[in-house]
C-alpha cells in the first residue's frame, strides 16, 4: 500500500464522499490519519460511531492509484488545497459545527480574511437589492473587511463585484466543484475573485451544483464570516438558511429593511421584525462587531503629526478616532460651523489624513 500524507489523505476521503463527522471520528481513532492506508480491514470496521457500509466504502476504495489521479487533477487545475489540520485554514471557520475538514481554493487566504462579513441575498434582485448589496460591500471593503458571498446571480454578484470596484478582498464559496463554475456566466467574475481573494468549495472536483449542496455551502458563508447581512429575500430564501447557520455559529445577523409591499422583502423585514440588527448603513455593522471596531481603531491610531495640524484640524481629526463619521456629525460633534468643517476636511484630504467614504462620511486615511 502507498504512503500518503495526512493531507493527501483528507483529501482522499474527500472524494469518496466521507463526510466531515465521520472523518473526525476517524481523526480521534489514529495517531494519524494516514495510518488508515496501512490498517487491517478488521480495524477500519472497528472503528467506534460510523456506519458499517461508510466503513466498507472506505476499505473498497482503498487504491492508492486513485489518489494519484486526483492529485495529479489538482495540481494540472492549480488547485490550492486547505485541510483543517493545515495553520493558514480560515479562523473563523476552524470551531464552527461541521466545519469542511477540506477546501479547494482558487487563490489564497490572508490574515486579513480574518475581519470578513458576508452578504447574501435574492437571486431575482430587485435595483434597489443589486444598490444597497454593492454600497455596503464597496464601504466595507473600503475600510479593508474581506466580503464573503456565494457568487450567485443577483444579490451575490453585486457583493463580489462592490469589494472588487474598491480594490478590496472577496471570497465565494461555490456549491460546486471549485472547477464547475456556477452560474457559467460569472466566469468573469470567477477569474477575478480568485486574483483578488479567493474561490472555495468543499465539493471534489466536478461535483456539479446540485440543489442539495447550497444548504451545506451556506454553513461555510456564514462560518467564514464576523457575520451576516441579508440584502432582500424571500419568506423561503436560502438566504434564511445561511442566516439559521448564522444563529447557531453565534454570528451577528443584519438586514437590511426593504418595500413592505415587495416579496423580495417580506423575508429580510421578518428577520428584522424577529430581532435581526437592521442595517440602514455600514455604521449599523461596525458597532456591533467587536473585531471591526478594533480595526478600525488600529486605523485611526496611526501616528499623526500634530504640530503639522491648526485647531480646527486637530478637532476634526480627534472626532474622527472614534469611527467613520458623517460630515454633518463633525459639525455636531466639534461644533464648527458647516463651512469650516467642508473646507477643514479638503485640506485633511489633500494633507493624506482623512478619506471621503460614500454618502459624505469621512475616516482617517
Amino acid at each position: 500500500m502507498n504512503s500518503f500524507n495526512n493531507k493527501e489523505t483528507l483529501i482522499w476521503l474527500n472524494n469518496i464522499k466521507i463526510g466531515n463527522r465521520t472523518v473526525e471520528k476517524i481523526l480521534k481513532h489514529f495517531e494519524n490519519i494516514s495510518d488508515i492506508w496501512q490498517a487491517t480491514n478488521s480495524e477500519i470496521m472497528s472503528i467506534k460511531g460510523i456506519n458499517e457500509e461508510i466503513k466498507k466504502r472506505i476499505i473498497f476504495h482503498r487504491n492508492p492509484n486513485q489518489l494519484d489521479e486526483v492529485m495529479e487533477k489538482i495540481n494540472e487545475l492549480g488547485i490550492n488545497v486547505i485541510t483543517v489540520l493545515d495553520e493558514n485554514y480560515p479562523v473563523n471557520l476552524r470551531y464552527v459545527y461541521d466545519n469542511p475538514m477540506v477546501l479547494y481554493c482558487k487563490g489564497d487566504f490572508t490574515e486579513k480574511d480574518n475581519l470578513s462579513i458576508a452578504i447574501v441575498g435574492s437571486r431575482k434582485a430587485t435595483a434597489y437589492g443589486k444598490w444597497a448589496s454593492e454600497k455596503f460591500s464597496r464601504e466595507l471593503a473600503k475600510l479593508g473587511i474581506t466580503v464573503i458571498s456565494g457568487m450567485a446571480k443577483g444579490i451575490d454578484t453585486y457583493a463580489h463585484r462592490g469589494a472588487l470596484n474598491e480594490n478590496g478582498r472577496t471570497i465565494a464559496v461555490l456549491g460546486s466543484g471549485i472547477d464547475v463554475i456556477y452560474p457559467k456566466n460569472n466566469k468573469d467574475l470567477y477569474n477575478e475573485i480568485s486574483q483578488n481573494g479567493a474561490v472555495v468549495s468543499e465539493f471534489s472536483i466536478g461535483t456539479e451544483p446540485y440543489a442539495t449542496n447550497f444548504p451545506l455551502r451556506n454553513r461555510i458563508i456564514s462560518g467564514m464570516s464576523l457575520g451576516v447581512i441579508v440584502i432582500e429575500a424571500t419568506e423561503k430564501s436560502g438566504s434564511l438558511i445561511t442566516v439559521e447557520h448564522a444563529i447557531e455559529q453565534g454570528k451577528e445577523v443584519f438586514a437590511v429593511p426593504g418595500n413592505i409591499n415587495s416579496m423580495f422583502s417580506r423575508g429580510t423585514n421578518s428577520l428584522i421584525k424577529d430581532g435581526a440588527k437592521i442595517a440602514l448603513d455600514i455604521d449599523d455593522i461596525l458597532e456591533e462587531i467587536y473585531e471591526f471596531k478594533e480595526k478600525l481603531n488600529s486605523i485611526e491610531e496611526k501616528d499623526i503629526n500634530y504640530s503639522d495640524l491648526s485647531l480646527t484640524e486637530i478637532k476634526i481629526v480627534n472626532c474622527l478616532k472614534e469611527k467613520p463619521t458623517h460630515c454633518d456629525n463633525i459639525v455636531y460633534a466639534t461644533g464648527l460651523d458647516i463651512s469650516t468643517v467642508n473646507s477643514t476636511l479638503t485640506i485633511l484630504e489633500l494633507k493624506g489624513i482623512v478619506k471621503e467614504l460614500q454618502g459624505r462620511i469621512y475616516t482617517l486615511s
